[in-house]
This record gives C-alpha cells, sequence and structure tokens, in this order.
C-alpha cells in the first residue's frame, strides 16, 4: 500500500467506493480539494458537487449531494447523504428531475418563498452535476 490512500464513499443506503487510490479529489464547501497519500488530517464538510479519484491512471468521477469528510492515517473517508459512480447515473432520471427543478425554481421565484428557492436551487445543482458525470463516461 506505499503511496496509496484508502477510500471509502457511503451514503445512508450502501457503501459506494472502497478501494485503494492514488489520488482522490472532494467538493468541498470551501472549494474542491484533493488528497493522497500521507495527506495532513483534515474534517471537511461537502457540497454538491463532482467527486473523483484516481487508481492506476484511471479515473473515476462520482456525483456527491454534500456530507463530510475525514482524512487521517492514509484513509479518507466521505459520508454522503447521496453519492453515484458516473455508471450508475440514469441519464433521463437525471434529465426529468432537472426539468422539475427548472419548474420549481420559476415557482418559487414567482411566489418568493426563499425556502421553496433554496430546495429548488439545491435540486438544479444535484441534477446538473449528475448529467455533467453521466456524459463524461460516454465520451
Amino acid at each position: 500500500m506505499a503511496n496509496k490512500l484508502i477510500l471509502e464513499v457511503v451514503t445512508p443506503s450502501r457503501q459506494v467506493v472502497s478501494d485503494e487510490v492514488d489520488l482522490a479529489t472532494a467538493p468541498g464547501t470551501d472549494g474542491v480539494f484533493g488528497v493522497m497519500a500521507n495527506h495532513a488530517p483534515l474534517l471537511a464538510t461537502l457540497q454538491i458537487g463532482e467527486m473523483h479519484y484516481e487508481k492506476d491512471g484511471e479515473v473515476v468521477r462520482l456525483a456527491v449531494s454534500g456530507g463530510f469528510c475525514e482524512v487521517s492515517n492514509n484513509r479518507m473517508t466521505v459520508l454522503a447523504e447521496a453519492a453515484e459512480k458516473s455508471e450508475e447515473i440514469d441519464i433521463d432520471r437525471a434529465l426529468k428531475a432537472k426539468e422539475r427543478a427548472e419548474r420549481r425554481l420559476q415557482e418559487a421565484e414567482t411566489r418568493r418563498e426563499e425556502i421553496d428557492l433554496a430546495r429548488a436551487k439545491a435540486a438544479m445543482t444535484r441534477a446538473l452535476v449528475r448529467l455533467k458525470i453521466a456524459q463524461q463516461k460516454q465520451s
């Protein structure tokens, strides 16, 4: 395991990743950050965004919907509200979620309800991240 990092990505419903990797990035609330073996201890909150890891020259992308990340002793543990690998993303479902979010954004802006607007923006961000990652797998 020389120069490797153990990466674990877990959601409330399943373990998405458990692997030894060369590098992992995550969408922190203060910006994207990368972690390699021997990284200093770190605790960070995550926002909706793209996460990826590299193993033996291959890049695997994930859509992550917020959560927390802890780095310690060559281990990176991500506790995410939701996470999907690119190949798991259903593009049709993501497009429908984007359309629903667009409608909710329009309705929330019309009614001027802050809570609905924040939820609609988060739903739109999730849908766009999922579509971006799913489309990258096809490239």
